[in-house]
């Protein structure tokens, strides 16, 4: 019997989607979107002011952890558009789940995420923003916000 590997591989990482999703009650999406800024409009969350291009993708979930060690999962919210984030076409929200159960933005941008081992302030990640081009700029949480903390091109520090 010949295994499809590839396949096999894929159904375990939708599996492992599905189920990072379900972590979040339905209240605590749509509180989560909320906080990111997101209105709902029909079935669709949406932030950007997208007129209806092709290119246009609401909302969505893309990760329930926790990334801080705090014991309280953080979400990342994506939502495509190169009328709203031009050649890089997509934007992001992380928002975070507070003590009190409430959820609290802590960064959004234009730019696709990667998070990183270095960390900030309180055990936050750093996070690489990708998009177009080969020197990304990566923020550091300081305690109060993300912010600029240096700019990075495959883990090396860019050359100007």
């Amino acid at each position: 019997m010949k295994t499809n590997i590839p396949l096999l591989v894929l159904a375990a990482l939708l599996a492992s989607v599905a189920a990072t999703a379900a972590q979040l009650s339905p209240q605590d999406e749509a509180a989560a979107f909320r906080a990111a800024g997101f209105k709902q409009q029909g079935q669709q969350w949406r932030l950007c002011d997208d007129p209806g291009t092709s290119s246009y993708t609401p909302g969505t979930i893309e990760t329930v952890r926790d990334l801080n060690g705090d014991g309280r999962p953080e979400v990342v919210i994506s939502e495509g558009s190169t009328f709203c984030h031009g050649m890089t076409g997509m934007g992001y929200s992380l928002v975070s789940q507070q003590a009190d159960g409430s959820w609290k933005l802590m960064d959004s941008s234009t730019g696709i995420p990667s998070f990183l081992d270095t960390k900030g302030t309180d055990g936050w990640p750093d996070i690489e923003v990708g998009g177009p081009g080969f020197c990304f700029p990566v923020v550091r949480w300081n305690g109060r916000e993300y912010a600029l903390h240096r700019q990075q091109y495959q883990g090396k520090p860019c050359q100007h």
